[in-house]
Formats: structure tokens, sequence, C-alpha cells
């Protein structure tokens, strides 16, 4: 029975995993069709290549890739789809910010707002939540051969605004201005990089109550079992929060 019951719960977190892996490539299939609207050609279409590389990161068989991206420049899917974001408050007095991408924002409000109601917190007004976040371009690279000098001057003189590190990454960090310029930069010497795009940064950190952050992450689970959902940016003290 010993046995049994070992092999029932590596099942069990397999199958979760699965489950996870399933809804991680369904947003990243969404985002590749609506990318693909802008035309095929990466170097013309930035979003596309940005789409592609998290893709690439999440280790999307390339096979799905390319059949999302057929299906994005060759019908009318995905025409009717916006990005968007919520600014919300959660439990423990933490702030958020949801992006998301869909095709039908009378639901996608209703399930964030009880995703927020359900635990303590609460949708807020545009630019309620924002301002304690800066919004920045951000993209990592493998550290591999490139030194951090070289990679500080690069960077620099491409108009970020520095770089740090992190688990063996250099983080690019830049002005949303200068995004484009530093990103075309970067690629033409270092190829594509491990993840691009605009996110938000807390500007504060906040500690959060011992007996508020499993209710937190349950919450926080629940906002990333919703498809529409892309990305959840927090200043909640509980590490990185990114879907």
């Amino acid at each position: 029975m010993a046995g049994h019951s070992k092999f029932a719960n590596i099942k069990h977190r397999k199958g979760a995993q699965d489950a996870k892996r399933a809804k991680i490539f369904t947003r990243l299939i969404r985002e590749l069709i609506v990318a693909a609207k802008g035309g095929e050609d990466v170097n013309g279409n930035p979003r596309l290549r940005s789409a592609i590389i998290a893709a690439k990161a999440a280790n999307m068989p390339k096979d799905k890739i390319e059949n999302a991206i057929k299906k994005g420049s060759n019908s009318g899917e995905g025409d009717n789809y916006e990005n968007f974001k919520y600014e919300a408050y959660g439990p423990g007095g933490s702030a958020f910010i949801v992006e998301v991408l869909t095709d039908n924002k009378n639901r996608t409000a209703s399930s964030v707002r009880a995703a927020f109601s359900k635990y303590g917190g609460s949708l807020a007004e545009s630019g309620s939540v924002s301002f304690m976040f800066d919004h920045f371009g951000i993209i990592r690279y493998l550290k591999g051969g490139i030194s951090e000098d070289e990679m500080f001057e690069v960077a620099v003189d491409a108009g970020s605004e520095g770089v740090d590190t992190e688990e063996g990454h250099y983080v690019i960090s830049t002005d949303v201005v200068n995004f484009a310029k530093v990103r075309d930069v970067l690629i033409e010497k270092y190829g594509d990089p491990e993840s691009l795009g605009l996110e938000w940064i807390a500007k504060d950190v906040i500690d959060v109550a011992e007996d508020k952050k499993e209710v937190l992450l349950k919450m926080i689970d629940v906002l990333e079992e919703d498809d529409d959902v892309q990305n959840i940016y927090t200043n909640a003290g509980i590490g990185e929060v990114e879907s």
C-alpha cells in the first residue's frame, strides 16, 4: 500500500505540473496569435519576437509555436483580443497589477474581481496602485561568456538604466521610451535574450503578516488559473510573482 500511495502522490503532482504547463501554453499561444497579426517577420514585429522568446523559454514545442503564428497571420482569430490591466488591493495591505489579454472584458472583470473579493481584496481605481510601481523594460541574458563590464558598457551605451545580476542572469533595465533601442542593440550583439518585455517593478516591497501570506498565495493561484491573466505583479514580500 505504501508503494501505491507514493505512486499516486507522484502522479498527482505530475498532473498538477502538467496542468500548470498547459495553462502557460494557452496564454503563450494566445499572445503568439495576437502578435502575429502584426506580421510574421520577427525583425519588423518586436511583439512577435518577444512572444516567441517567451514560448521557447517555456519549452513550448516548435510546431506549436509555428501553428500559433500561422493561425494568427492567416485568419481572423485573435482580432478581438485586447490588452489591459487591473489595479487592485490584496490581503495584508498588498498592491497588485494584473495584466490580461481577453476577448471578453465582462467575463475577465468578473473573474478577477471575484478572486480579489474572495480573499479580502478589491479592485482599485486606475492610477491608485500603479504609482507604487515603476514601469520598466526588462531584458534578461544568461551570463555565459559575457563579462559584467562588457554587458554594462554595451547596455548603458545603448541607453539602459543599468545592469543587475540574479541567478546566473544579467538583468538590463530601461525606461519604456528606450526599451526598443536597447533591445535591438543587445539582440544584434548577443542574439535573443532569455526573456524581455515591459514589467511593473514595485518601488517598495512591503512585509506581509504571516497569517496573510497563505491567503495571498491562494489568491494568486486563483488568478493564475484564469486563462485571460497574462502577468501578475505585487509589492508583497513573498518573492517574485509572475505567471
